[in-house]
């Protein structure tokens, strides 16, 4: 099976990029694309840019390892409870090419945080909208205070967070 992982989010440290990296790297099998949303360079949508302009071939590029890809991984981050900027014009810019998204490929949908509620009011949004956007989403996961409860080389320290999350792994085999 090969996974598309990757976090909603432009830093280089991000959170949810590990998170998501490490999800992945639990399915059983799993061939795994680590994907830095910092690759992709493009101009805030607009029907103005996409008349002028076309499709930046960015969004085509993702289009195509959605594509590639057998499921999805995916931890986004939370920006003022929303989704980042970065994340949010690629994901407009690629719902021109096809409203299907996520090409109906299985999706574990995640967020954290370094606070308390873990991403929890855009994971929700999420939800709310991913599946009518082509995702077939098979489990959702909120890992509050990333700082103390993940740590790169023990994964989720929190044994009841660490269940729930080979719960929602386990839906992707």
């Amino acid at each position: 099976m090969k996974i598309l992982a990757f976090g909603g989010s432009t830093s280089s440290t991000s959170i949810n990029r590990q998170l998501a990296n490490y999800a992945a790297g639990k399915v059983p099998r799993a061939e795994v694309t680590d994907l830095d949303l910092r690759q992709f360079d493009l101009p805030i949508y607009s029907s103005d840019e996409e008349e002028a302009n076309g499709i930046p071939e960015g969004a085509v590029e993702f289009k195509a390892l959605i594509q590639s890809h057998d499921a999805i991984v995916l931890s986004l981050a939370e920006h003022n409870g929303s989704y980042s900027a970065a994340f949010k014009n690629l994901y407009d810019w690629t719902s021109r090419i096809d409203t299907s998204v996520w090409a109906d490929k299985p999706m574990l949908l995640m967020a954290t945080s370094p606070g308390g509620r873990g991403g929890a009011t855009v994971l929700e949004a999420g939800k709310a909208t991913f599946p009518r956007m082509g995702a077939d989403l098979r489990a959702t996961f909120s890992l509050p205070s990333f700082y103390d409860n993940f740590s790169a080389e023990e994964g989720v320290g929190d044994a009841a967070l660490g269940e729930e999350l080979e719960t929602a792994i386990a839906t992707l085999s």
